[in-house]
């Protein structure tokens, strides 16, 4: 079993879902199925919680002045443009200028 299916953390994810799909009579019979089931929901739950990580530290820089979001929509030429993009995020030339010394 690979490392990062022992993580403590995605055990219990995996339990809760184990739970959750029990209470709700929605767990296939076939043990494969139902562990198949188990792992997307996993996977989904790890990668909405990474996009929220993610989301909260551009919001500390937005607040720290380093960077500026914008939504969908506010340039139409960015590089990111046609990629389902969300928010287009522009940092600022103060910090570019720190991040080139780093």
């Amino acid at each position: 079993m690979p490392v990062a299916q022992r993580d403590p953390r995605r055990l219990a994810i995996a339990d809760r879902v184990r739970r959750e799909l029990a209470e709700r009579n929605a767990m296939p019979a076939d043990a494969r199925e139902a562990e198949s089931l188990v792992e997307a929901q996993v996977a989904k739950r790890i990668r909405l919680s990474g996009r929220t990580n993610v989301s909260r530290a551009v919001s500390e820089l937005v607040r720290a002045g380093l960077v500026r979001r914008h939504y969908q929509g506010y340039r139409v030429d960015h590089p990111n443009r046609g990629a389902q993009r969300q928010a287009v995020y522009i940092v600022n030339e103060a910090a570019r200028r720190v991040l080139r010394r780093a």
